[in-house]
């Protein structure tokens, strides 16, 4: 057995999240669209569209105050803080009252990100017990 640094594994799994994200967002797309629900599979790539966007967001701002010590943040990283919510509460509203797409299909796709950490967390627990035996 061989030892692992846990905070390698960490930054691995990091950068793995974003492509477990995008792998069930287009994945559930594509399952969307063989089922014929042209519009449902446009809601939900939208809504996980801005799912990933917001946790890319969000992985930026707390890098950036992790790392920014007793340095000033970016600025990037402040305006982030600033728009993330109120521009995909915005977004969001817009699809509801406008109802061009689905809102439950939006609400859905918001959902991707959440699949992609349970993924990774099931990777990471087979990895673990891989390496007990």
């Amino acid at each position: 057995m061989t030892p692992v640094n846990p905070t390698m594994d960490l930054e691995r799994a990091e950068a793995r999240l974003p492509r477990w994200m995008t792998a069930l967002a287009a994945a559930g797309t594509l399952g969307i669209l063989a089922s014929a629900h042209l519009r449902f599979a446009a809601g939900f790539a939208l809504g996980a569209a801005l799912g990933i966007l917001n946790y890319l967001w969000l992985h930026h701002i707390v890098e950036a105050l992790v790392n920014a010590g007793t340095v000033r943040p970016p600025k990037t990283a402040l305006a982030k803080v600033v728009v993330r919510y109120p521009l995909l509460l915005a977004a969001v509203y817009l699809f509801y009252m406008s109802r061009w797409l689905p809102f439950t299909a939006i609400l859905a796709g918001l959902f991707v990100p959440v699949g992609g950490v349970l993924v990774e967390a099931l990777a990471l627990l087979h990895d673990g017990w891989k390496n007990t035996d």
